[in-house]
């Protein structure tokens, strides 16, 4: 507003708060000023009446002084009614006017309650005019803000655009590099199987100059026989029989009877053959190597079975000592010949580390367990996954209660050990332990399971009842690996583990008593097995190093 027009503003609001305030008594007071008007009206009369009576009194007394007639008694009579008359009425109109007098006050208290709700109502509304003010600079500043979010919104929407633009071309570069990935890959492959093949026609001839070298000698040797007697040969033929009688052990395989370093890496698996004095040993180099200990105090190499692609992590014989399996930490699990030393077939279909691989009752079947969660069971004469179990956890360990293979026994990351039937799909029941399961291993009659715990025990597992009948720890044993192996012992009176602090540790099965610590080892112990028949115990650690435990 500019000059003056604040002032007729102000004035013009007051003359319309005052009509505001005012209409609602506006007949209030045209009420009292005509009864005002009245009263005003009523004295005048009554002043003018008094006069007249005293003017009356005063001839009436000059009449009676002069006549004292009859007439004039009547007159005063009339006059005196009328006095009385106007008196009345002066009473009733005093009457009236306390009445007005008193509705004046009560309308003058009301006007004052009024008045003060007035006044708080201004106060109320110009503290509400203050609120509408900070409001109104509050909302201001939220435009403002709203303005500068809205700006940055559409710099980040931009900025989106321009990412999605580089994201699309960074997912086609990397379409483009899976695709050229894929190739290189299956390139890859095909270099291997020729690889493969190439090792195997070595081996091949290697063993074809072997086999001829063996028939040569065999022939110089039939040729030289010709000249000795017959019984000197015969007794040669009795010496060779009583080498080959397996030894059963009698005594804890307590000393060291060989030592070797078996890998260029950690040494993660070892397994006797069931049918010789052969070890297989799985290591972190992606190798598996055969070694023959049946000459005393003598190691030989007798094959590095190749083609995986990671470390391998379990090693099994089956039955009858022809194949062997592994498992391998590239989602693969794969089979050779122990003979002629090739590689026979190649199991991938796992999502994760492969760390169990068993043979299920016969050759042509093996099952795996892994990190994904799941065990398959492969055919090998179909070369396809038969069946997949979900165990919802991952695998460490696993094997099979029965010679048919119709049960399966997995141990676990979450605690349990389940058993499956290979009938049916879902787990028949389950035992809880304290522990991650590491490791299980199952005596010659299927009557106990043995399971290596992450919580240092060792526990012995009566499948006859599903229960748990002895425990086994020492203050001193502590499991090395989420892979640790423990073994029964050839007859299940003994048992064995690695330990963390490089020692293999020996308890009876029987009496739970810790019959030996053998130490030789300088890490920790990854795995044991024992010999099926001889009683010798091979131990490996994380440091490539291998030791066979026994007489030879």
């Amino acid at each position: 507003m500019e000059g003056g027009d604040w002032k007729n503003n102000i004035i013009s609001q007051l003359q319309s708060r005052n009509k505001r305030e005012t209409i609602a008594f506006q007949d209030i007071i045209t009420f009292q000023s005509r009864l005002f008007d009245n009263v005003s009206t009523l004295k005048n009369e009554n002043l003018q009446l008094t006069l007249l009576n005293e003017r009356i009194r005063y001839s009436n007394t000059e009449s009676v002084l002069s006549s004292g007639g009859g007439v004039t008694n009547e007159r005063i009579q009339a006059l005196e009614q009328k006095i009385l008359s106007q008196q009345e009425e002066l009473t009733s109109m005093h009457r009236r006017r306390g009445e007005s007098a008193q509705q004046i006050i009560n309308l003058n208290a009301r006007a004052h309650d009024l008045e003060k709700n007035l006044q708080a109502k201004d106060i109320i509304i110009s503290e509400n005019t203050a609120l509408i003010a900070s409001l109104r600079a509050e909302i201001q500043m939220y435009e403002t803000n709203m303005a500068e979010l809205q700006g940055l919104n559409q710099v980040l929407r931009d900025e989106h655009q321009a990412l999605q633009i580089a994201f699309a071309a960074i997912e086609d570069k990397l379409r483009k590099s899976q695709d050229e990935n894929r190739s290189l890959v299956e390139r890859l492959i095909k270099y291997k199987a020729k690889d493969a093949d190439k090792m195997n026609e070595e081996n091949e001839h290697f063993l074809k100059k072997k086999s001829d070298k063996v028939r040569k000698e065999l022939e110089e040797a039939a040729r030289e026989g010709g000249s000795r007697s017959s019984g000197g040969s015969g007794g040669s033929t009795d010496d060779k029989i009583m080498d080959s009688l397996p030894y059963y052990a009698t005594s804890l395989p307590t000393k060291v009877a060989l030592r070797f370093d078996a890998h260029d890496g950690e040494v993660n698996a070892v397994k006797w053959s069931p049918t010789d004095r052969l070890v297989a040993t799985g290591g972190a180099d992606r190798k598996v190597k055969l070694w023959d200990v049946s000459k005393p105090g003598l190691i030989e190499n007798k094959g590095t079975l190749v083609g995986s692609n990671a470390g391998v992590m379990s090693v099994d014989f089956d039955a009858t000592g022809v194949y062997i399996v592994g498992a391998s930490n590239d989602f693969a699990s794969r089979v050779w010949t122990v003979g002629d030393q090739r590689l026979r077939h190649t199991l991938t279909g796992h999502s994760g580390k492969v760390m169990a691989a068993k043979f299920l009752g016969e050759p042509t079947k093996v099952i795996t367990g892994s990190h994904d969660r799941t065990l398959k069971i492969w055919d090998l004469r179909s070369r396809m996954c038969t069946e997949t179990k979900f165990a919802g956890s991952s695998c460490n360990d696993l094997v099979t209660s029965d010679g048919a293979g119709s049960t399966i026994i997995s141990g676990h990351f979450d605690k349990r050990i389940r058993f499956w039937d290979i009938r049916t799909e879902m787990s028949a029941n389950h035992i809880m332990l304290q522990g991650k399961v590491t490791s299980l291993d199952l005596s010659r009659d299927s009557n106990y399971l043995l399971a290596c715990v992450r919580d240092d025990t060792i526990q012995l597992i009566d499948l006859r009842m599903n229960t748990i009948v002895r425990s086994f720890s020492h203050e001193s044993f502590k499991v090395g690996c989420d892979w640790s192996r423990a073994a029964f012992g050839p007859v299940g009176r003994l048992l064995a583990v690695g330990a963390a602090d490089g020692a293999a540790y020996v308890w009876n099965t029987h009496s739970g008593r810790l019959e030996a610590v053998l130490k030789d080892h300088t890490s920790a112990v990854t795995a044991v097995s024992w010999h099926p028949q001889s009683g010798l115990l091979a131990s490996v650690d994380r440091g490539k190093r291998a030791v066979i435990w026994g007489d030879l």
